[in-house]
């Protein structure tokens, strides 16, 4: 587990150092509504369905953008979350956008994540249309952080689709 979450961390860095990646593709873009549909737990035994849905907030912080958003899984789980993103611009076109949230979670009849307190770090891949709208695929991992003995983590694995409001 502590090895995904170096390697994410690693990911970050070598993204955001790469030349042509630029952070400010605009100083400001649109505030996003991000809808997204996918497979919690893809990658173990407790695979289900899974519903998000996030408001991205358009406005930088430095290089930071807040978020907030939930999930819920056909297990009746849940997650609700606040936290940052970077959108890292390889084109006009193309944004990798890194994040990070802690949250709540709520197992319901799913899968035991070891704690209510979870933190969700993921990498998305969104094409950026002329209106300002993406339409991406995401992957997370969720995880207390050792905040408990048992801390098995998940990842998600999500199509979104993602509204301007401004």
């Amino acid at each position: 587990m502590l090895k995904k979450i170096i390697l994410i961390i690693n990911l970050f860095f070598i993204l955001f150092f790469i030349n042509k990646i630029s952070i400010a593709g605009e100083k400001n873009d649109k505030n996003l509504l991000t809808f997204g549909a996918g497979a919690w737990d893809w990658n173990d035994s407790q695979t289900s369905g899974l519903f998000n849905i996030e408001y991205r907030h358009g406005t930088r912080y430095g290089p930071f953008k807040p978020m907030v958003g939930g999930l819920v899984n056909t297990d009746h789980g849940f997650h609700i979350y606040a936290g940052i993103r970077i959108d890292l611009y390889l084109t006009d076109k193309i944004v990798i956008t890194p994040s990070f949230a802690p949250g709540l979670y709520e197992k319901g009849d799913g899968k035991e994540l070891g704690h209510i307190i979870e933190f969700r770090s993921g990498l998305d891949i969104a094409y950026r249309r002329k209106n300002g709208s993406r339409i991406g695929a995401e992957v997370h991992h969720l995880s207390n952080a050792s905040l408990d003995e048992n801390n098995p983590g998940t990842e998600t694995f999500l199509f979104t689709y993602s509204i301007p409001l401004n």
